[in-house]
């Protein structure tokens, strides 16, 4: 028995381009001795463009309170959110009532009745779908979601929907004209919004795609206050130490070959690269740490470069990226990284007929 990705689907709301978005707002958000600071900042974060559903060209939320932020989040992320399941579904061949389970992750909103209920009720999901949140878990939580949701199609021989939506843009944060808050101006240059789903479906009845062979992690707890995400009167505030990119090079090297030991693989077997963009620098140290070349970060790069760093659906659309290549990878390592300090990894293999 085994679990294969058989649809991904991807929403995005609208795109600029991080140049307009600095001359046209962050550099009056980040006036006087912060501005030099700040616009080096942008213009090394490995962004070109992204995406807002409140767009700071437009509307500048820094004051808002959460209480504003949320209500907005419970307008936007409902049809991002559809569009990107919708489609998801359409590329499995199935319809939303033969769905068994649908798991949510977002870390960036919360209301109930919450995405789970709404895109269920909304969607024509059975009233008996079993529905799972997954919240406040960051960048990594497609991972732990992935696993999950492969468990259960296994586990119960039924289909399953995994569906990742943040919307990082509510969560500008003032300006302090005291200090120069490096970690927030590295937060706005690189986060951006996004939703992507995956549809799992039992081997036997899938089509091609991405059977996911297997997950891993390890958390680093002596370094748990280096990433951080911090309910606040004015939205949530990210804590992103310099020390992160230090603690990956620590650990992903043994992640990754323990993943694959176990599953009787090397990493020069490996011809799929799914790597988490948190930016630049946590990509060269994982490239560095596990002896890969330019190509093999190519997809992850690429994505970093149009979108941004989207927290969680991120790793998705790098791997939608990898199977839409003429020649899709068969085995692909995906990896991300959050708060904990914890790393996570998948093992995917491509397989193109039914077992």
């Amino acid at each position: 028995m085994a679990a294969v990705i058989s649809g991904l689907g991807v929403a995005l709301p609208p795109s600029a381009v991080q140049d307009e978005l600095w001359d046209g707002f962050f550099a009056r958000h980040y006036a006087g001795r912060r501005r030099g600071l700040a616009k080096r900042i942008f213009a090394n974060s490995g962004v070109v463009t992204r995406q807002a559903a409140v767009s700071p060209l437009v509307e500048d939320v820094s004051a808002w309170s959460t209480e504003r932020r949320m209500r907005r989040y419970q307008t936007e992320a409902p049809p991002l959110g559809r569009a990107a399941v919708e489609r998801a579904l359409a590329g499995a061949g199935l319809a939303a009532s033969e769905l068994g389970l649908f798991a949510v992750c977002s870390c960036t909103g919360y209301a109930t009745p919450g995405l789970d209920i709404v895109l269920a009720r909304d969607l024509g999901m059975s009233p008996n779908v079993q529905r799972l949140f997954i919240g406040h878990m960051g960048c990594y939580a497609a991972l732990p979601g992935l696993g999950t949701v492969s468990d259960f199609v296994v586990a119960r021989d039924r289909p399953a929907l995994l569906l990742c939506a943040e919307l990082t843009s509510l969560h500008m944060q003032p300006a302090d004209a005291t200090v120069p808050d490096v970690e927030q101006i590295v937060s706005h240059a690189l986060f951006s919004d996004a939703a992507a789903a995956a549809v799992l479906t039992p081997a036997s009845r899938a089509l091609p795609g991405y059977e996911v062979r297997d997950i891993a992690a390890v958390t680093d707890n002596t370094t748990a206050g280096h990433m951080t995400w911090e309910v606040t009167d004015l939205g949530f505030r990210m804590g992103l130490s310099a020390e992160v990119p230090a603690v990956l090079s620590l650990h992903v090297r043994g992640l990754v070959e323990d993943l694959l030991k176990r599953n009787r693989l090397s990493i020069g077997e490996v011809d799929g690269w799914a790597l988490h963009p948190g930016g630049p620098k946590i990509l060269d140290v994982v490239q560095e740490r596990l002896g890969r070349d330019d190509q093999a970060l190519a997809a992850s790069r690429g994505v970093l470069s149009a979108y941004g760093n989207c927290s969680s659906p991120t790793v998705l659309l790098v791997l939608d990226a990898l199977r839409r290549r003429p020649r899709p990878p068969r085995y692909v390592v995906v990896l991300a990284f959050g708060p904990g300090l914890t790393l996570y990894g998948a093992l995917l293999e491509f397989s193109t007929v039914a077992a």
